[in-house]
């Protein structure tokens, strides 16, 4: 997407924004504010979120009134996801969200270099549309979801090529799960670079 396309950069497409507490990978556990963004190209047949595909199916909102809310909801950590956010130009949010000293991360598949400045970049490889060079550099967390058994030779071709300090996680898909678990826990147990991450979120039936 060149940016001609990307929306102003002061308004975005959101399809929903909540405090919860984050379900998957590094920050497990940890309270957390949600911007979902509307609008992916990537394509993923599993996506639990297909309604954010379309940008123009959400309504916009400006940096301030977004950020507003995340101060008043006394978050001190905000997670920028999709959708696909790294199809956006974000300075305006992430500038805003260090000034107010709110931690920052990006959930990402990596397939666009990433335009604004955030503390923790989670990087989740897709099939469907190829990653940048710059996100197997940037990414501070490597979240690779499981859908088939052969999906953990693909999620080592990408682990070969992050940089040495990240954090590596291999997590089932949802619909999935009690067959792809099994195998999951057995391929860490032998390659124990690797982290689970799972859906909590989904356990504890928050958002």
């Amino acid at each position: 997407m060149s940016d001609t396309m990307s929306p102003p950069r002061n308004n975005w497409p959101i399809m929903e924004q909540f405090y919860t507490i984050q379900g998957e990978g590094f920050h497990s556990g940890t309270a957390a504010y949600f911007i979902r963004l509307g609008g992916c190209d990537v394509g993923c047949v599993w996506c639990d979120v297909k309604e954010s595909w379309d940008a123009n199916a959400h309504p916009h909102e400006e940096s301030e009134s977004l950020i507003q809310k995340v101060t008043d909801s006394g978050a001190d950590f905000c997670v920028i996801t999709g959708g696909e956010p790294a199809m956006y130009d974000i300075s305006a949010l992430t500038e805003q969200l260090k000034k107010q000293n709110i931690y920052s991360a990006i959930e990402t598949s990596g397939c666009y270099p990433l335009r604004g400045e955030v503390d923790w970049y989670c990087f989740s490889p897709k099939k469907f549309k190829a990653p940048v060079d710059e996100a197997y550099q940037k990414a501070n967390e490597l979240k690779v979801v499981i859908y088939h058994k052969s999906d953990l030779e693909w999620a080592e071709s990408h682990a070969q090529k992050t940089n040495d300090d990240c954090v590596l996680f291999l997590q089932p898909e949802w619909s999935k799960e009690a067959q792809i678990l099994p195998l999951i826990i057995s391929y860490i147990k032998k390659h124990p670079k690797w982290r689970i991450s799972l859906q909590t979120h989904k356990y504890m039936q928050i958002p």
